[in-house]
Parts: structure tokens; sequence; C-alpha cells
């Protein structure tokens, strides 16, 4: 199969490897859809790794010995490679289990983790089956181009009654942007990329500001009445933003970090009374048919979310604009075109 590698700073290539092979409860998905997330910073980095990526969409090609999936469903592949069997696995948070399997390891193979792959090898249990009505590049939006927010918006919640922030308009604050516009919230965002900022208005956000010029929360309580939001999300990593967010909450708002950028600064929380939550990612066990339901009424939004689609082999290309924040979310397809009309 064809894979892209982290072979040097600032290069990545795509080479030739071993296609995986099924074992037990371990699947074999042929990816027809890699959503790009973060891989791009390994490459800024000089990461060297010849296993990048770890959301996916496609078809089941070897089911092992499954009894969840069988050949040709449809499905998105779940980040990570949780145990199964602790307490966060079995309730769904699998993204905090503690007790990674290395499933290479245990297979005996060298490749076969990767998303930025033409196939994957994956526990049945890390993954969802895309119904027949979503198309399988919405689909792939139900790993990281929406999970993250959708975990946070669950968690507080959000609804049509409240006033919403988001900070940082990279490809996860674009998402959350949508499920704001999904539920119908007011919708505000934090971005400094005038092409970002433009998507996130196309995507639904009221007003986009710019921290380098505006005081954020003094321009969110201007416009709420001097209330402030009701919820906030931080994508963004700026080691300004957490704080500059809390400011901008009412009493007793609630907030969700994404964002893994060291420690966080906030101002006192007790009297600001926050509902404070860091947030990795969705519960794919407890809110699946949520998931596709936000992804059937966001349909239209995602194919503007969606801004480049792009072979497997133009992945260089691809970190590219990603470097430079002239994109969205970002397509490959390890096995070129494909039809992808749902049912």
């Amino acid at each position: 199969m064809r894979a892209a590698a982290i072979t040097a700073r600032g290069v990545v290539d795509v080479l030739d490897q071993p296609t995986p092979e099924a074992r037990g409860d371990l699947v074999v998905v042929k990816i027809l859809v890699t959503p790009m997330c973060t891989e791009f910073k390994q490459r800024r980095d000089g990461v060297l790794s010849s296993a990048i990526g770890h959301e996916a969409a496609g078809i089941v090609v070897d089911a092992g010995d499954s009894r969840r999936f069988d050949v040709g469903d449809r499905v998105a592949v779940m980040p990570h490679y949780g145990c199964g069997h602790c307490r966060v696995c079995t309730s769904g948070d699998y993204m905090h289990c503690t007790d990674q399997r290395d499933v290479l390891a245990e297979t005996g193979q060298a490749y076969g983790t990767a998303g930025y792959a033409q196939y994957v090898l994956k526990p049945d249990w890390l993954l969802i089956r895309i119904p027949d009505d979503v198309s399988m590049k919405h689909g792939a939006m139900a790993c990281c181009g929406l999970g993250p927010s959708f975990g946070s918006v669950e968690r507080m919640h959000l609804d049509a009654l409240d006033t919403f922030l988001v900070s940082g308009c990279g490809p996860v604050g674009l998402g959350a942007v949508i499920h704001g516009a999904v539920r119908d919230a007011r919708t505000f965002a934090v971005e400094t990329s005038p092409y970002r900022a433009a998507l996130a208005r196309r995507l639904g956000a009221e007003v986009v500001f710019d921290p380098t010029e505006d005081d954020v929360p003094a321009e969110v309580r201007a416009l709420t009445g001097g209330r402030g939001a009701d919820a906030a999300i931080e994508t963004s990593g700026a080691p300004s933003a957490p704080r500059s967010v809390a400011l901008s909450l009412r009493a007793r708002g609630r907030m969700a970090i994404v964002a893994w950028a060291g420690d966080v600064v906030l101002p006192p929380v007790v009297p600001l009374g926050l509902e404070l939550s860091g947030v990795w990612h969705w519960n794919s066990l407890a809110l699946e048919d949520e998931m596709w339901a936000t992804v059937r009424k966001a349909g239209p939004l995602l194919d503007e979310f969606i801004t480049h689609v792009l072979p497997l082999e133009d992945v260089s290309a691809a970190m590219d604009l990603q470097d430079a924040g002239e994109c969205g979310k970002i397509l490959l397809l390890p096995h070129g075109e494909f039809d992808d009309i749902p049912a």
C-alpha cells in the first residue's frame, strides 16, 4: 500500500508499505477519505514517523473475526487504540485510556496504524458505521472535523438560547462554529487569519473578532447587553486566549478547552463560577445517533468547511496549505476519486 511518512524536518513522502492483515477483532479498512489534522506540525518540527494520521473513513475489506462488521461495511475510523476493557473504554471515553493497545506487536506486523495510508488496522469497536444516507466525505467529519467540538458542545449542553464564543478558527474551531449553527446558537468567533475569519462567517459566525485589534471580552459584552457569552470553546492554544475567553463569559458560564498548548492561565474561576471542562474528543459509544443527526443537518456547511480534496500523493502540498492557514478541513483520497453518492 501507499502511505505517507515524515522522513526529515519539513519533508513528508509517500512510500510503499506492506498492507496490514486482519487478526481477531482487528479489521482492515480500505481508506477512501483521510481528513488531515495536526500532522503538519510534526513535519514542521521534524518529528520523524512512518505512521502518521489518526482519522479516516472507508470500507471494511477484511473483517477478521469481528461480529460487529462485515466486508463492505462503510465506516468512520476513530482515533487511538484503547484497550477496550478499562472503565474509560467501556464508558466510551477511550481517548483517555492509559493502556493503549500495540496492535502491530500483537499481530507481528510493521505497518497498519496510520490514517495517511491506503489501509488501516483497527479494533472493530473503534469503528462507527456510516449511515446509508450520509456520504463518505461527510462521514469522515465524525472524526476530528466535528468530534472534539461535538464533545465540547455536548458537555456544555449548547442550545438555541445560548450565545456561543469560539476561540480559534483552525479546523477544530471551524467545526465548533458549525455546531453553533446546527444548534441555532448565536455564535461569535475569534481569529487572526483573514482567510479563516471569512470562512467562519460563511459557516455561521455572526462576528469574528481579531484579538490583536479587539478587546474581545468588552466586545462580547457590548453585543450581549453586558451579560457575556453563555458558553465558549478554546481551540487556538494561544497563551492569552483562555483568560480572554473566561472573561468573555457571563457569571456561571460554561467553558471547554480543547487546545493542547501547555499550562492554561485563567482568571480566578470561583468568583466567575465557571463550569470548566477539558475535552479531547466525543463519546462514540453513547452519542453516535446524535453525531449522525448533526452531520445530516450540517450537510451544506460541511461542503463549505471542506476546502480542499487532494490525492494522497499531494500530501506535501496539502501540509503547505495548513502551514499557511489557507484552508479549512483538507481531505486526502488515498485511492483517488470514488463514487461518494449516499444511497
